[in-house]
């Protein structure tokens, strides 16, 4: 069997990238990406936190950010409480230290004794698993649950800005993607999208920053080609669950149109990005 034809295994019915070591790996390696384009710093939001306060993560995944964020206060003498949430503990590091707490629940659906529980919330990549209409479920979970005087910060893609088009494969990929994220409900803007979101919530003084990650093959600037080829070979369940949307007929012709537009990001390096989002608020 071919090494990408193996039956991956999805976690979720909503979520719809698998839940396994193929894709463990590539969401750390994708914390590495998002660490390093942003000045190699796990968090903007100008955060004064102590010893004792409580850290929220959504959507915690493989738990990498939180087990470094933990780990890089610890050095400065500060003990956090973390507690990350996500639908999935398959991805989850078996071995952690025991301040740091893993609860199975989707963000919009918080205990009610979390209220003002925590001091600083973290977010990263939710848009292509929530539906546009859902977020403001999001924010407004997230606005109750932080303290006053705390910060909120997420991480996004900018969907929209997908630019992988540089050949036959990549062109017709590209455009296969845009239109399941829409048809999914993904927001495609998170640029105009989520700021006013946020002030609408409740939250003050948002702030942005942005990075483009270019395809290449070292990574120094973004995504390895096999990064990216792993990303869309693990949306290809939801691709044929609609039929391929006109572009592909069998699993077979999806791996072809992804391994095609591999071969041309090859022959571009660094001719293809993608915009990433870091944004952070504070409730008043």
């Amino acid at each position: 069997m071919d090494k990408h034809n193996r039956q991956r295994y999805y976690a979720s019915e909503q979520y719809p990238l698998p839940a396994d070591e193929k894709e463990t790996a590539r969401l750390d390696s994708q914390h590495r990406v998002y660490f390093k384009l942003f000045g190699n710093r796990l968090s903007l939001a100008p955060l004064e936190l102590k010893s004792g306060d409580r850290v929220l993560e959504s959507a915690a995944g493989t738990g990498i950010w939180a087990l470094e964020f933990f780990e890089a206060n610890k050095k400065n003498g500060i003990i956090l409480d973390i507690d990350c949430i996500d639908i999935s503990d398959e991805q989850f590091a078996k071995q952690h230290p025991p301040n740091i707490h893993l609860t199975l629940r989707p963000v919009t659906d918080l205990p009610a004794g979390w209220t003002s529980r925590f001091s600083y919330a973290h977010q990263r990549l939710l848009v292509s698993a929530v539906d546009h209409s859902v977020w403001s479920k999001v924010a407004s979970e997230l606005f109750r649950v932080i303290s006053p005087g705390g910060w909120i910060e997420m991480a996004e893609v900018q969907l929209k800005s997908y630019d992988y088009d540089v050949g036959p494969f990549s062109k017709k990929l590209q455009s296969l993607m845009l239109t399941m994220f829409a048809d999914n409900g993904s927001v495609l803007d998170v640029a105009t999208f989520i700021p006013p979101l946020l002030e609408k919530t409740g939250f003050v003084n948002v702030r942005s920053e942005v990075r483009q990650a270019f395809t290449g093959r070292a990574g120094e600037n973004g995504f390895r080609v096999d990064e990216r080829g792993s990303l869309f070979r693990g949306l290809k369940r939801n691709v044929m669950r609609a039929g391929g949307y006109g572009v592909v007929k069998t699993e077979e012709e999806y791996e072809e149109l992804v391994r095609g537009a591999e071969l041309e990001w090859h022959d571009h390096l660094d001719k293809t990005s993608v915009l990433l989002y870091t944004f952070w608020a504070r409730k008043p």
